[in-house]
């Protein structure tokens, strides 16, 4: 570990190795093609391909894969060999052409398509993302690669973050110019992605019949002790944890991650790793990387990573903070309040920018961390809840404030707030407390998104960010474009934004009651589930924005909407099936057993002597024989909603609310039942390891 900076990146080909295996020539027409946007020269290709051939093969690889990112979630990869025949009967050589780096041509027909994709229809494509470097996992040569069908539609989620990252670039850039900005080339997001996660036994994990199927617990009665002490955060983390962190740790590094947080989260069992911020697209590749790995390296050392929003009832849930900012390719910080008067009136016009995009956008914010793990968390007093809102932090809102109303900021200074006049006064990063309970917080000089669920992956809403942020600086370029007077345009679009926009922000407790009363009043919404949030995704405003700026086609949007919708329900639907079969094939005959036994010790003492006292015996048989004739009844009418769940699955939308409303509603009591069944059962009868077990047997 004392090298580590050899470590870091050895198993990608960056720039550093590009600089050193690539002609000159060939490198710079890369550079260009990247920085362009353009179609990659084929003698480029071919060149570049060898080139990371020849690296690869020196590190042991035999195989390459065009590594995408499908509608699944997850990553995908199809694997092929560098092996060639070389022309006489019986040799082979290790070649790697320009037409295979470029494109891949994997089936499209079996991956989530929403209807884009009959099954005969099988021809998709992925196409090299130059932007992202190639990496080598596990062996094989992984090359980041756009995922679309015959038709061009996307089929994949990194497609449209580049699309969005695009428009981002070209909006801000207008706006940079009008402020006489010539220098900047180009603006780009950036995120840095908190990610939370559970580490338990493996070995109790894989009894679990749930957490092996569904990653979370649908069964499991409180332990004695939970979070309530609190003495897990950021407590001394345990040396099987510590080990597994180091190990995760360098292989992250290798993979040019830059991993450098991590601590124990709130949870018992509950930890967080946290990267240095990265371009977005890289944040994504690097995030689902993460998630890969996290899994991988647990099982090195016997435990299982569970990434699932709520994996235990009782005790938080896991997260994934998005931490989004804006910068320039000269290292300018766009979200920097900055000290002069330029650069005041250019942060806020780029701050109001981002307080209307998010009013005007709540529900596509929602929709973008919208999914059935992550309702269990949304609301819940351990994360935010499901109406969107921002905190700036006092003294940022009652500057604004000022320049709404056109007063003093400072009383004792009695200046007027005139933008791109007066200087904004000095603006530390850590200048109000920072409010852990809200959806969209801004942080000193990035925009904390707290909403995401640990599982998903972080493109989806960077998409959404990206898309209104960049909608809004368009307006507002439009307007300052056109005006006969700058700066008093730029004080009429501040004014009028926060006039109008004002209600979203929100520096208080989001996780109150009275708050959710407040929001109403205020016209926020607060869409409480994803069956509530997802079919908003295809109204009129929303194709509107996304054809508007060619992120997605109105057919591409429309078959994500089904496509999340079928996701949903069938997550419900496995959920669903796996606690009837932990019903029927471990619960009831634990109990029964435990019942068996417990009789035949009373029966056995009334034999010794009719005076011995059997009162708690028959007490705890008929209390238990009561419930599992009650868990029974409640598994039978969960086991008919499901029958009567396939009347609705014309309707994808239909379906959802029928999940929501009747097949969880069934799942619900039937838990509440068989946890209550726990505690009454012997330790020995019960068939899978407790709460108790799994959270604190690390």
């Amino acid at each position: 570990m004392s090298k580590v900076p050899e470590l870091f990146g050895s198993m990608v080909f960056n720039d550093t190795v590009m600089k050193e295996r690539l002609p000159k020539d060939t490198y710079k027409a890369l550079k260009k093609t990247v920085q362009d946007g353009k179609t990659l020269d084929i003698t480029v290709a071919n060149v570049v391909a060898n080139a990371m051939k020849d690296w690869a093969l020196e590190k042991g690889v035999t195989h390459f894969t065009h590594w995408f990112q499908p509608m699944t979630g997850v990553t995908a990869e199809k694997h092929d060999s560098f092996l060639s025949p070389n022309g006489s009967e019986g040799t082979v050589i290790m070649e790697f052409s320009g037409k295979e780096l470029i494109k891949g041509e994997p089936d499209a027909s079996s991956f989530p398509s929403g209807g884009l994709r009959a099954t005969f229809e099988a021809r998709g494509y992925t196409a090299w993302d130059p932007t992202s470097y190639a990496f080598i996992k596990e062996g094989v040569l992984c090359i980041p690669t756009a995922f679309c069908s015959y038709g061009g539609e996307a089929l994949d989620k990194k497609t449209p973050l580049l699309r969005s990252m695009e428009v981002v670039n070209t909006q801000a850039l207008r706006i940079l110019r009008l402020f006489g900005n010539t220098d900047v080339k180009r603006v780009i997001t950036t995120v840095g992605p908190e990610q939370e996660y559970f580490l338990v036994d493996r070995e109790q994990f894989k009894k679990r019949k749930d957490l092996v199927y569904t990653g979370r617990t649908l069964f499991g009665a409180k332990p004695p002790k939970g979070q309530e002490l609190e003495d897990h955060y950021f407590g001394s983390i345990k040396p099987r944890v510590h080990a597994y962190m180091k190990d995760l740790d360098e292989e992250l590094w290798k993979l040019g991650i830059q991993a450098k947080t991590e601590h124990n989260e709130v949870a018992p069992a509950q930890h967080e790793l946290a990267p240095i911020f990265a371009n977005t697209n890289i944040a994504t590749d690097h995030n689902q990387l993460t998630m890969e790995m996290m899994q991988k390296v647990a099982l090195r050392h016997g435990l299982a990573c569970i990434l699932h929003e709520k994996p235990f009832a009782g005790v938080n849930g896991s997260g994934k903070h998005n931490n989004w900012s804006i910068s320039t390719n000269t290292g300018v910080n766009l979200l920097e309040p900055g000290k002069s008067p330029h650069d005041n009136a250019q942060f806020l016009l780029f701050l109001c920018a981002v307080i209307k995009a998010v009013d005007e956008h709540q529900d596509l914010l929602r929709i973008s961390v919208a999914s059935a793990g992550n309702d269990h968390r949304l609301g819940a007093n351990e994360a935010p809840p499901a109406i969107v809102s921002m905190f700036l932090g006092d003294e940022l809102t009652e500057i604004l404030e000022s320049i709404e109303n056109g007063s003093s900021y400072d009383e004792k200074e009695k200046s007027e707030m005139v933008i791109g006049v007066d200087v904004l006064p000095h603006f530390p990063k850590d200048t109000t407390d920072r409010n852990r309970t809200s959806p969209f917080a801004f942080t000193g000089n990035k925009f904390e998104f707290r909403m995401l669920g640990s599982t998903v992956s972080i493109a989806g809403p960077n998409i959404v960010l990206n898309t209104i942020i960049a909608d809004a600086l368009d307006q507002f370029a439009s307007r300052l474009e056109t005006a006969s007077d700058f700066k008093t345009e730029i004080n009429a679009i501040i004014k009028e934004t926060l006039k109008k926009h004002k209600r979203i922000i929100f520096n208080g407790n989001n996780y109150s009651d009275e708050w959710v009363q407040e929001a109403q009043k205020r016209g926020l919404l607060n869409l409480k589930s994803t069956a509530d949030a997802l079919p908003l995704f295809v109204s009129d405003k929303n194709i509107k924005l996304f054809t508007k700026h060619h992120i997605f086609t109105e057919t591409e949007m429309r078959s994500r909407c089904e496509i999340l919708l079928e996701n949903y329900c069938k997550v419900l639907n496995i959920e669903a099936l796996t606690m009837l079969d932990m019903v029927k094939k471990q619960i009831l005959p634990a109990a029964y057993s435990y019942i068996k036994d417990v009789g035949e010790t009373a029966s056995a003492a009334k034999a010794l002597s009719a005076d011995i006292p059997c009162e708690s015996e028959t007490k705890l048989i008929c209390k238990l024989s009561t419930l599992c004739g009650c868990l029974s009844k409640k598994a039978e009418v969960l086991d008919k909603a499901l029958v009567d769940a396939k009347n609705e699955e014309s309707d994808m939308v239909r379906c959802a609310h029928y999940y929501r409303d009747t097949v969880f509603a069934a799942m619900q009591e039937l838990r509440v039942v068989a946890d209550e069944i726990e505690t009454l059962v012997g330790e020995k009868y019960w068939p899978y390891p407790t709460y108790g077990e799994l959270l604190f047997g690390v």
